[in-house]
């Protein structure tokens, strides 16, 4: 149990038979009436996200949420194979735990995972990995249409926008969260 003041952002509460993970919180004082925390939590199972708000020094239920460092071995059909970089044990991931940003993940990649009674919850991706472009066509001097980006494949096989001047065999940083180019990486 924690009170309102123990609030947090990543604190998993357990509500009506599900867990909520805190995104942000504010506590609010009034002039007139008594304070309270305004909160938006979001649902670690479905995703969904909720404003709620709670009274002050009300007592939730926590949810206990081991986060672990995983280390991402191989595709196994659908599932990702994970292992555990204290104990080696391996485990199967859905790609619905893993999130989008799993498309950018390469062989030997740390991502942490949250566990909650053995189960994985969700998995957090490093916020930027470096990758190769495979292909990408080149770019015409003055093709504006797009915007000045064209596609681009990845070694990963996922496909990103990327500026006209990039090449087949560049190496890119690309953000997980969203899939954005964020610059060139010289080695």
């Amino acid at each position: 149990m924690a009170s309102t003041a123990d609030f947090k952002n990543g604190l998993v509460l357990k509500e009506e038979g599900n867990l909520w993970q805190i995104q942000e919180f504010q506590h609010v004082k009034p002039g007139k009436g008594p304070a309270f925390v305004r909160t938006k939590i979001k649902n670690v199972v479905t995703g969904k996200t909720v404003d709620k708000t709670y009274n002050a020094g009300v007592k939730v239920e926590t949810a206990t949420v081991d986060r672990r460092d995983m280390t991402f071995l191989y595709r196994d059909g659908e599932d990702y194979v994970l292992m555990d970089e204290k104990d080696f044990e391996q485990i199967n991931v859905s790609p619905a735990v893993m999130g989008d940003g799993a498309r950018f993940l390469m062989e030997n990649t740390s991502v942490q995972v949250s566990m909650h009674e053995g189960v994985a919850l969700f998995a957090e991706m490093p916020v930027s990995v470096d990758l190769l472009v495979q292909h990408t066509d080149p770019g015409l001097q003055g093709d504006r249409s797009t915007g000045g980006t064209k596609p681009a494949t990845l070694e990963t096989g996922a496909e990103v926008s990327v500026p006209l001047f990039i090449n087949t065999g560049d190496k890119l940083k690309i953000d997980t969260r969203d899939g954005r180019y964020l610059s060139r990486v010289n080695d």
